[in-house]
């Protein structure tokens, strides 16, 4: 059964041209969703969905890490 995970990313300022977020899905068995974005020269902020198994989300997750983006699960109130 598919998941859902919301993350926060930020993107040092040398990924902030790569194309990061699209290998999330050709790499991995899942789909990205962008909720909410914030890009400057200096950081990028991205507020992300990632959909699918647990295990492919979760290795999505460390693929961002291993790429150098600071990722944090999302607390939802409620």
């Amino acid at each position: 059964m598919a998941s859902l995970r919301k993350v926060y990313c930020t993107f040092p300022k040398d990924l902030i041209r790569e194309p990061v977020l699209h290998y999330l899905s050709k790499r991995f068995d899942v789909i990205s969703n962008i909720r909410g974005a914030s890009i400057t020269d200096q950081v990028g902020l991205v507020y992300l969905e990632i959909e699918g198994e647990d295990e492919e989300i979760n290795r999505a997750v460390q693929y961002l890490k291993d790429r150098g983006v600071k990722v944090d699960d999302v607390k939802e109130s409620g």
